[in-house]
């Protein structure tokens, strides 16, 4: 069975990048849309992701017009929106499809059940959230409405930081 660490995805620059760079870290993927009403945990992510890239922590952050095509905008309106409105720091994707015929690799592998038994299922919503912990296994998986910064998410991404 393959693992997180064997996918690829284009980067929000067009470079191709391997997941098997961000091996031995803790991830924390999302699926992001620039015009939506979950936008504002942008800077929720961030937050968390600046207070704990110190420490082997990662947000990969994948772009989407998946619902309701709440990302509209190409990869460099998307890159320049999230910089200068959140300034977000964290790596981000070329716009993908989280659902569907033509699903990412990324999102196919985090929501099937034969690759993720314990959290598989459709993506719901713009910002659905998986945390991958260092050996590349999803330990968790969050819902649009859980804060980045509210109780569950940044204890258990500690937790995952610890080990």
């Amino acid at each position: 069975m393959k693992n997180i660490y064997s996918l690829i995805a284009k980067d929000i620059d067009g470079k191709e990048r391997a997941m098997s760079e961000f091996a031995g870290k803790v991830l924390l993927i999302v699926n992001v849309a620039s015009n939506c009403s979950w936008t504002p945990q942008y800077k929720n992510v961030q937050t968390m992701y600046t207070r704990n890239k110190d420490r082997g922590f990662e947000v990969l952050a994948f772009p989407t017009g998946s619902f309701g095509r709440q990302e509209p905008g190409t990869d460099a309106e998307i890159k320049n929106f999230c910089s200068l409105t959140y300034g977000v720091s964290f790596p981000m994707f070329s716009k993908i499809s989280v659902k569907g015929k033509d699903i990412h690799p990324v999102f196919a592998f985090l929501t099937e059940k034969e690759s993720d038994p314990e959290f598989a299922g459709k993506i719901t919503d713009n910002f659905n959230k998986f945390l991958v912990n260092r050996k590349g296994a999803v330990v968790a998986r969050f819902e649009s409405k859980d804060d980045p910064l509210g109780d569950k998410i940044p204890r258990l991404v500690g937790q995952a930081l610890d080990r």
